[in-house]
């Protein structure tokens, strides 16, 4: 029988996160065309309008973009039943007026405790991931 082995230590782990952080390379954009058509939120001032009464407003309908990125360096930890890690994140918000100029909208500091599992069913890599706080 063909088997893999690998082993990854968290020395590895929060080493790769402290590189990604320090070159800047932990910041993602987002904008509505990114995002499923099913998804239950669109990145629109009216969507947002829930929210914020106050956006709606002061810009009907605009379309929007989220800008993510990392505050801090991730801390990852390996344990034998999962991934868990600490994330200190940034998420801030951006009305498109329609000359293309970004008016900033609000800012959220996320800090998440999140844990993964790796699964392998019928010759397929998976995993799960669940939020713990």
């Amino acid at each position: 029988e063909p088997m893999l082995l690998l082993a990854v230590t968290d020395f590895v782990v929060n080493s790769a996160a402290f590189t990604y952080f320090t070159a800047g390379a932990l910041h993602r954009n987002i904008s509505d065309d990114m995002l499923p058509r099913r998804f239950p939120l669109q990145l629109k001032t009216k969507s947002m309008g829930l929210f914020s009464p106050k956006l709606q407003e002061r810009y009907p309908n605009h379309p929007m973009e989220l800008h993510l990125s990392a505050r801090r360096q991730p801390l990852l930890s390996f344990r034998p039943d999962a991934l868990h890690g600490t994330l200190f994140s940034s998420a801030e918000a951006f009305v498109v007026l329609p000359n293309a100029t970004r008016v900033p909208a609000f800012l959220l500091n996320i800090d998440a405790n999140v844990t993964g599992k790796p699964l392998i069913s019928r010759n397929r890599l998976g995993g799960t991931v669940s939020l713990k706080g």
